[in-house]
């Protein structure tokens, strides 16, 4: 198997079983998984985000957002936001809090399992390759990066 094909076969599985964890987890509050992603950064976020900020933290676009914030808006989640919806702080409710820290518990449980065989030192390794590999795809999307005949990126 190429470089290539281990790459965006590895993200694609990690991404599918995420999603299929997330989306367990969140079945019994009648919200989609993805919302376990929202969750976690607006209880981590230390401060309250505004919608646009939280779209950037959890790289989704303006539509998801929204609809998120509609979602758990009217699950008590998160306080009613005022006039200029998109520029408006987000408010975790107590229950909200609660729900989010009982996610985040879970999904570092996940992680756990998940990263079982791993030594912190392969772990940190693997977080900064990530972190790399992401900001050059970003690059790359944002043409700053790909240039014909440029083979020296590597995955």
């Amino acid at each position: 198997m190429d470089r290539f094909e281990r790459f965006t076969l590895s993200i694609f599985s990690i991404t599918r079983y995420w999603n299929k964890i997330a989306t367990e987890e969140m079945r019994p509050y009648g919200m989609r998984g993805s919302y376990a992603l929202y969750l976690v950064a607006l209880l981590n976020a230390g401060e309250e985000p505004t919608a646009a900020r939280l779209g950037e933290m959890v790289q989704r676009d303006k539509a998801d957002v929204s609809r998120a914030i509609d979602m758990l808006q009217k699950k008590g989640i998160v306080e009613p936001y005022g006039k200029s919806r998109y520029r408006a702080p987000i408010r975790l409710t107590e229950e909200g809090r609660a729900l989010a820290g009982h996610v985040e518990q879970k999904a570092a449980r996940a992680l756990g399992l998940a990263g079982q065989g791993l030594t912190e030192e392969m772990r940190q390794n693997m977080y900064q390759a990530l972190d790399i590999i992401s900001e050059n795809m970003k690059d790359i999307c944002e043409g700053e990066m790909l240039s014909e005949g440029d083979g020296s990126a590597s995955s």
